[in-house]
């Protein structure tokens, strides 16, 4: 969004190490990490974001004036009486200036370190302005996030994809749907073949671009472990030729990017496979279920009911993902909670959902026995659940000419949320499963922090091996649970306690058959 603020309160555009508060590197001036460095536009303090500590927001508080700031690494401003990452720059162009010093220093830095440890030949040693006790404390959260075991990679923000990143962290931390596209062998080579078939060409090159391929090896990047962060601009670029809406680099809402990968695989993968060897467990029967059915696809009863006459219609629906309205009594609600009053819960936005409601004046059922449009209900059901269940949270409005975003907070279950209520019992589906069958465990959620619908910033939280991490872009973290449940989920990934697949797409992360876990 364009800041109005930005005149009042934009006074530097030179690189940090001409700022007195601050350590000689880009560390935070209270605790000294440097993790998420925010320097302060107002008089160049640096200060840690909300993932670490979160001083440079008590910075802005404080000083209730300076409320601009700028990531040192990824150069995103951001401020904190727009609640909101900024767009546009100053008149005499402060932001532009501050960039390239920041660019420059970053350099600066590198070649420094660099020449000192060919001259010592020894690592580089952190500020000798670091007390005894951060060391302490930065050790003890290094040790910690080593003795977690594996993590992801960081995805880089290649110019407001931070939609992509939160959307492409999630599904690599969906065990069975990326240890299967990871086991996929490499389809480079079923281009050729494929230029024949129905996928779709790009108009530049009339090439066939295979969107599952860029993924396949940005998730094999991802877990290889050996950098920090990888660039998915070969998956980028192709996502900008498979889908044109998503050419540029302006914000894009994470829901719809998700919706429009997953549709995108499943169709490439129903015309690539099967393959000539039909003993391979990537195969399934052609023009059938694919990894991505599989793993997300349930299927929903739409009972439409008459008023007039009474007469019942039943359509089923398959989806993919539920997109759940926030009941309209919480509409108005922050994330905090006045006393007395009740928190939403999750179990709230599914009763909405499959509640009964009337049909609007302009809804009006055509009615098969009446022969005429009347006043109908309509209830919805859940006829079969999915294995991966993905729950949106309708966050965004149309107000007048514009969308709005509803901030209320929504409490959500990390484990044992219990799907029963709103499955149809007794259907051949269902009958004769386990109790544990409809109980499920969060995997990841994707965050929009912002108040606009086409800015903000999207964020991803996931587990791995019972410990959480946040990803941000280019950071991942650990975090604990607590910090997850404070959070304003816009999309949760619920897994089924009891995952069943078909035999032929039964194969785990490591690439062995699997039952029921």
């Amino acid at each position: 969004m364009e800041c109005p603020h930005l005149e009042t309160c934009v006074r530097i555009s030179s690189a940090p190490v001409k700022c007195e508060n601050n350590p000689p590197e880009l560390c935070c001036s209270v605790c000294l990490t440097g993790s998420s460095p925010w320097i302060c536009l107002s008089c160049g303090v640096i200060n840690c974001g909300r993932y670490v500590s979160g001083h440079a927001r008590e910075h802005h508080e404080t000083t209730q004036q300076h409320s601009v700031c700028m990531d040192c690494h990824t150069l995103m401003t951001f401020c904190y009486l727009c609640d909101e990452f900024v767009i546009n720059d100053t008149t005499a162009g402060n932001l532009d200036k501050l960039r390239k010093n920041l660019e420059s220093f970053s350099r600066l830095t590198l070649q420094s370190q660099s020449a000192q440890n060919h001259r010592t030949g020894k690592p580089r040693r952190r500020s000798s302005v670091e007390s005894v006790e951060n060391k302490c404390k930065r050790l003890k959260r290094e040790d910690k996030n080593k003795a977690n075991g594996p993590r992801s990679s960081g995805l880089r923000n290649l110019g407001n994809t931070c939609f992509m990143n939160a959307v492409l962290q999630s599904l690599s931390n969906i065990q069975h749907f990326c240890g299967y596209i990871k086991q996929l062998p490499s389809l480079e080579d079923k281009i050729i073949k494929c230029r024949k078939s129905q996928i779709k060409k790009t108009r530049e090159s009339g090439d066939t671009v295979l969107l599952v391929e860029e993924l396949r090896k940005t998730l094999v990047s991802l877990w290889q472990g050996s950098k920090s962060s990888i660039s998915p601009e070969s998956l980028f670029s192709v996502i900008w030729k498979v889908v044109p809406r998503f050419r540029g680099y302006q914000q894009q809402d994470a829901h719809e990017f998700m919706r429009y990968l997953l549709d995108r695989l499943h169709t490439e993968l129903l015309q690539l496979l099967p393959y000539p060897n039909s003993n391979s467990p990537y195969i399934g029967p052609k023009g059938k279920s694919t990894i991505v059915t599989a793993i997300f696809g349930g299927l929903l009863q739409n009972e439409v009911n008459c008023l007039i006459c009474g007469m019942e219609s039943k359509k089923h629906d398959p989806f993919l993902d539920l997109s759940l309205d926030i009941p309209s009594q919480y509409v108005t609600r922050t994330s905090k909670t006045k006393e007395g009053e009740s928190v939403c819960k999750l179990g709230d936005c599914l009763e909405s959902f499959t509640d009964v409601e009337e049909l609007e004046e302009s809804e009006l059922y055509m009615c098969s026995n009446c022969k005429l449009k009347q006043r109908s209900t309509k209830k919805f059901w859940i006829r079969r659940l999915p294995n991966v269940l993905c729950l949106h949270l309708k966050r965004f409005r149309w107000s007048s000419h514009h969308r709005v975003k509803v901030e209320t907070f929504v409490d959500f279950d990390l484990k044992g949320l219990d799907m029963s209520h709103y499955v149809l019992d007794m259907l051949h589906e269902t009958r004769g499963s386990s109790s544990g069958s409809n109980l499920y465990d969060l995997a990841a959620v994707i965050v929009h922090h912002g108040s606009g619908a086409g800015s903000g910033h999207y964020t991803a939280y996931a587990v791995h091996e019972s410990q959480w991490y946040h990803f941000n872009d280019s950071t991942v973290t650990a975090c604990d649970t607590e910090t997850v449940v404070k959070c304003k989920a816009y999309i949760l990934f619920y897994v089924r306690r009891q995952i069943k697949l078909p035999d032929y797409l039964s194969v785990t992360a490591n690439g062995e058959e699997s039952s029921a876990i």
